[in-house]
C-alpha cells in the first residue's frame, strides 16, 4: 500500500473511530485512571467553565513548534480553555511521561504533535485508557502501531504533505525543463510518516520526466546540523547530483549551509524559517503551524459544543519563489 493510500485508509479508520471516545457512559470514573466522564461520555473536565486542554509538542528548537505553541496558546484563550503545553525535547519516552502526567490532571482533550510516528501510538493508548480524546496534528501516528496498541485517535489535522512534495517536483520541471536530464538527492527523515508522504508526492510527480533520477536519500533527522552533514556526504558520494529535495524546514536549512560556494546544485523543499529564496534555493512550500494549533483548538471547542470532528483535515501549502522570504511561522 502506498503512503497516500495509507492515509486514505487511515481516514476511513479514523472515521470509524471518531466517535469511539464518546461512548455515552454514565458519569463515573474509568477503571484505569479515575477520569470522570459526563452523561455524553466526554471527560467531565470538558463541562468546566474553563476546560483544561493538554498539548504535547516535540521541541522548541525548530521555529515550526515555536509558532505552533503560540497558535495553541492564543486560540486556547480565545476559545475558553486553560492550556498546558509540554515540550519533549525530541525524546519519545519523555513525551509519553509528560502526557501521562497531564492525564493525571484529567484534561478535556489531548492535542498531540508526536516526536515520532510509531512510538506515539503508546501515547494515544494511554490517553484512550484515560478516556481522553486525542487530536493529532502535523506528525501522523503510525496506523499499524495504533492497530497493534488497540488505540484510536479522534482527528488528524496537518498539511497535505503529498501535494506539497508534488508542488516542488512540478516546480523543478518548470525551472529545469520537462525532459531535462539531472540527478536528485533527498534529505529526508525515514521515521516520520508525513515526511515520507512528501517524498512520495515528489517522486510521483517527477516521474513524468524519465530523465530525472533519484540517486540517493539521506536522513537529515529534522535537524539543521544533521542535515548539513548528511548533505555534505550525499554530494561527496554522488557528484552528479544537481537537485536536492529537502523534505523538512531544518533539512532545507542544513542543505543550504552545505552548499556554501557551490552554485551547481539547487535546493527545493519545505521552507526553512525566514530564509530568503535565491538562485540556488529557487522554491519552497510552507506549512502554517500557528494556524494548525489554532485550528486544533477550534476543533476541540466544536467537539465540546456537540459537533462531530472530521477524521482527517488536510491543509494546502503555500508556495514561495526566488525573491520571496517566508514570514515568521511560515516554515516547512
Amino acid at each position: 500500500m502506498t503512503l497516500a493510500a495509507g492515509l486514505a485508509a487511515a481516514a476511513l479508520t479514523l472515521a470509524a473511530c471518531s466517535g469511539a471516545v464518546d461512548t455515552g457512559q454514565d458519569a463515573e470514573p474509568t477503571e484505569d485512571t479515575g477520569t470522570a466522564t459526563t452523561d455524553s461520555g466526554r471527560p467531565a473536565a470538558c463541562d468546566e467553565e474553563t476546560p483544561y486542554l493538554a498539548v504535547a509538542l516535540p521541541n522548541l528548537t525548530n521555529p515550526y513548534y515555536v509558532a505552533m505553541k503560540q497558535g495553541f496558546e492564543d486560540a486556547a484563550e480565545a476559545n475558553g480553555f486553560e492550556v498546558e503545553v509540554q515540550i519533549a525535547n525530541d525524546d519519545d519516552a519523555a513525551q509519553l511521561a509528560q502526557v501521562q502526567s497531564m492525564l493525571q490532571k484529567e484534561p478535556c482533550a489531548l492535542a498531540l504533535n508526536a516526536v515520532k510516528s510509531e512510538p506515539a501510538a503508546a501515547i494515544v493508548k494511554a490517553a484512550n485508557d484515560a478516556g481522553v480524546p486525542v487530536f493529532t496534528v502535523n506528525v501522523i501516528v503510525s496506523e499499524e502501531a495504533l492497530t497493534d496498541q488497540g488505540a484510536e485517535i479522534m482527528q488528524y489535522l496537518g498539511a497535505d504533505n503529498a501535494a506539497g512534495g508534488a508542488q516542488m517536483a512540478e516546480q523543478v520541471l518548470a525551472d529545469l525543463g520537462a525532459d531535462a536530464t539531472f540527478e536528485i538527492g533527498f534529505i529526508t527523515e525515514p521515521d516520520e510518516v508525513p515526511v515520507l508522504m512528501r517524498d512520495e508526492g515528489f517522486e510521483e510527480a517527477i516521474a513524468v520526466n524519465p530523465n530525472a533520477t533519484v540517486v540517493a536519500k539521506v536522513d537529515g533527522n529534522v535537524k539543521p546540523d544533521d542535515s548539513l552533514q548528511a548533505t555534505t556526504e550525499l554530494l561527496s558520494g554522488n557528484p552528479g547530483v544537481t537537485v536536492l529535495f529537502a523534505s523538512t524546514g531544518p533539512a532545507t536549512y542544513g542543505a543550504l549551509q552545505a552548499l556554501q560556494g557551490n552554485d551547481n546544485v539547487k535546493v527545493y523543499g519545505f521552507c526553512a524559517s525566514e530564509e530568503p529564496l535565491t538562485g540556488i534555493y529557487p522554491a519552497c512550500v510552507a506549512q502554517e503551524p500557528a494556524d494548525y494549533g489554532k485550528r486544533v483548538v477550534e476543533q476541540v471547542r466544536a467537539w465540546v459544543d456537540g459537533a462531530t470532528p472530521e477524521p482527517v483535515i488536510l491543509r494546502p501549502l503555500k508556495m514561495f519563489l526566488d525573491g520571496d522570504t517566508p514570514a515568521p511561522g511560515e516554515v516547512g
